[in-house]
């Protein structure tokens, strides 16, 4: 499986520790390079910047080789190299958090992934546990509504009544 990540899932993954979770999910992950040059922006958070300049063998950086697509001009530069990625190497998925770019997607045709659903999936397999990952993530500047937060961990409690927490 392939997917292409815009900045803020994979910004949002390394920051709470979790980015290994992507080749597990998905397998191979691409990273537009326009993404790269937002993850190497000196406002963004060291840890970050250092994941991006050595990043893992199941995560490529890569360059879209079509023309710019005018009706994508209104999404910010990552969000619009993904997609353009999505439809060049017909990955089986996106991974935003930009509504505009979720749409947009969808309307090409592009299964969507959020980072609060790539990790509710996670939880579910065993690869992390949620309300730690949760709380990883309110202690960042991730926004989510807290009717969303709940109802997930509400599932996810549902699911794994006896599920020790993570240490």
């Amino acid at each position: 499986m392939l997917v292409v990540t815009d900045t803020s899932p994979i910004n949002y993954l390394i920051l709470i520790g979790y980015v290994d979770i992507l080749p597990v999910l998905h397998g191979d992950v691409v990273i537009p390079q326009a993404v790269a040059r937002e993850l190497r922006d000196p406002r963004t958070p060291e840890i970050v910047r250092q994941w991006i300049d050595a990043p893992p063998l199941w995560c490529a950086i890569q360059s879209s080789q079509g023309p710019s697509d005018p009706a994508l001009a209104y999404l910010g530069d990552g969000e619009c190299e993904a997609i353009m990625l999505c439809q060049e190497l017909h990955a089986d998925a996106l991974l935003t958090d930009d509504t505009e770019a979720y749409d947009e997607a969808q309307a090409r045709g592009i299964a969507v992934i959020r980072t609060l659903a790539l990790l509710e999936k996670a939880a579910l397999q065993g690869l992390l546990d949620l309300p730690t990952a949760i709380a990883r993530l309110q202690g960042t500047t991730f926004y989510a509504p807290a009717q969303v937060i709940n109802a997930m961990l509400a599932r996810y409690a549902a699911e794994n009544p006896l599920r020790p927490p993570e240490p």
